[in-house]
């Protein structure tokens, strides 16, 4: 069975031009004694955006680790992929996100629901969990109303499973079942009840995502209550390890953060639960990579400043097509955002200086970066021109991107 290493961590690369600047971050924290893996990820909903195929990014992937001398593993990760876009990312992917967010909710038949609470009695009453202070305190009610919610999902998952294990066999891909994209977050027992109903369905799950209580926007800092996140967290962590041993899951199986990318506030409670619980971590970014591309021409000026202020004109103006399909993951302030007139005004540094998630600095507007952060599509309609001069300007690109992904995301997540 291809095994997911401890630690990995997904990147984002949305016009498949920062493979190379990525995979760096990487060998710079080998080179601190942190073996991390990357995991290329790009969603149908982003190839469609740009009009580019999941063969571009195995293609990237793999002329970075050869340019690189990269001798570890890596992935490509078909990113909240369904039953209906799978296809497409077979021949090219090795990593699968398999997304059940639009079945959570859907009620499942009552015969289906009993039959599930009649198979697991241990579910039912005090579960003690070693970890964990005091026993999850489960009623077969609870049981009943938690499967009722989530057992049809857990069948699609297991149908999605099922059909990419049939084209690419059990032993050659990784899953992982997300959870994250739905209303309410997932309770330590509830999270429980869906590691026992997939392992009654046979899936091999290695990292799972739950949705965990907060806000986790795009490209920003969390919101919500550290000190409950961390009691979820470690919770969460030590659920895992009771499922794994009580069904049979995958020894590896472990939490996976989706949109984690900037949640520096999370970082050091994330860092101590996983030395605390000798836990494995997924940590996944996305368009943090392409908001590094922008700062990196804005601070070289000239033509890539007029198209990144260009860009930003544009998508203030189309503001509520742009950030209408990331609606729950997004919160703009629209009275924080400079007019176009504005930004034109301004240097490439105080762009960069907006742009570039530094919170103390004084330049720093979450509202624009948020903005920017889903305008991906726009630069995708400049075409040549924005991949021309990402070409043109490499070096100052490539340094934002390794930069932001080793110094303000890895060293903080894995080391301090």
């Amino acid at each position: 069975m291809l095994t997911l290493e401890r630690f990995s961590f997904g990147v984002g690369d949305r016009f498949a031009h920062q493979a190379k600047a990525q995979l760096r971050a990487f060998q710079l924290l080998g080179a601190d004694g942190i073996d991390v893996v990357p995991v290329w990820n790009k969603s149908n909903r982003e190839h469609t955006f740009i009009g580019s195929e999941p063969k571009s990014v195995y293609d990237a992937g793999a002329a970075a680790v050869a340019d690189l001398n990269w001798a570890g593993a890596w992935y490509v990760d078909a990113d909240h992929i369904r039953l209906d876009t799978v296809d497409r990312f077979l021949p090219h992917s090795n990593f699968f996100t398999i997304d059940v967010a639009d079945s959570i909710g859907k009620t499942a038949s009552s015969d289906l629901v009993e039959s599930f609470v009649d198979a697991h009695p241990e579910l039912i009453g005090q579960v003690s969990i070693d970890g964990l202070s005091e026993p999850l305190q489960i009623t077969r009610n609870d049981v009943i109303q938690v499967a009722s919610k989530y057992l049809l999902a857990v069948h699609e998952a297991a149908e999605i499973y099922r059909y990419i294990a049939s084209h690419k066999g059990e032993e050659n891909f990784v899953a992982e079942v997300s959870m994250d994209e739905t209303d309410s977050p997932q309770t330590p027992p509830e999270l429980l009840i869906i590691l026992a109903a997939l392992a009654d369905q046979r899936v091999r799950l290695q990292t799972i995502a739950p949705k965990f209580t907060g806000r986790f926007n795009k490209g920003v800092d969390y919101v919500g209550d550290l000190t409950q996140f961390e009691r979820e967290f470690e919770a969460d962590l030590a659920v895992i390890a009771h499922a794994i041993s009580s069904y049979g899951l995958p020894q590896n199986l472990k939490l996976s953060v989706h949109s984690g990318s900037d949640k520096f506030s999370l970082y050091p409670i994330i860092r101590r639960a996983l030395e605390k619980w000798n836990a494995g971590l997924h940590l996944k970014t996305a368009g943090t990579t392409w908001l590094e591309e922008l700062i990196g021409l804005a601070e070289a000026g000239g033509d890539g400043l007029e198209l990144a202020k260009e860009i930003y004109a544009y998508s203030l103006e189309h503001v509520d097509q742009l950030c209408a399909p990331y609606a729950s993951v997004i919160d703009i302030d629209r009275t924080c955002l400079p007019s176009a007139v504005t930004v034109n005004d301004w240097s490439g540094t105080q762009l960069a200086n907006a742009l570039r998630h530094i919170p103390s600095h004084p330049e720093f507007n979450m509202h624009v970066r948020q903005l920017l952060h889903v305008a991906f599509k726009v630069a995708a309609q400049a075409g040549n021109r924005y991949l021309d001069l990402l070409e043109a300007n490499e070096e100052i690109v490539a340094k934002q991107v390794t930069d932001n992904i080793y110094l303000r995301h890895m060293r903080p997540l894995f080391i301090n």
